[in-house]
């Protein structure tokens, strides 16, 4: 064995906590020192940290693309994810139109328009891609 795999083993034993994800407590943790990190080091790509902060950041998402997929939604379907999270009714959103057109498009005999589409990202701030 080399000289540079002797030392690389040693630092590796020392670093391969922080970077292995395999169970659901490690997940938590390396969640947990991710946002530690992003706390401290934000966008800031010249802090000695950030290619940790990158790394375990893919790492964390390859995780969670793994483990908790998230599921296919149109755009309706999202909106009624949206509105019971904001316990709001047809009425509730004259941005979309009417009670009835609302009902439509929840029913499926209307689709949104990028009026509407653009007008309920600004509600919930979220991206107009959702609603697509």
């Amino acid at each position: 064995m080399t000289l540079a795999n002797e030392q690389l083993q040693i630092h590796w034993a020392n670093i391969a906590p922080l970077l292995t994800i395999r169970n659901e407590r490690e997940y938590n943790a390396a969640v947990k020192r991710l946002n530690e990190l992003l706390d401290e080091i934000g966008d800031n790509e010249k802090h000695p940290l950030y290619g940790l902060l990158d790394t375990l950041g893919t790492l964390v998402q390859v995780y969670e693309e793994e483990h908790y997929p998230i599921p296919d939604a149109s755009g309706v379907d999202v909106l009624r994810f949206l509105m019971d999270e904001h316990e709001l009714t047809q009425s509730d959103l004259p941005e979309v139109g009417s009670q009835g057109v609302v009902s439509e498009i929840l029913n499926g005999k209307r689709e949104l328009n990028v009026r509407q589409i653009r007008a309920l990202s600004e509600r919930f701030n979220v991206s107009t891609a959702v609603f697509v």
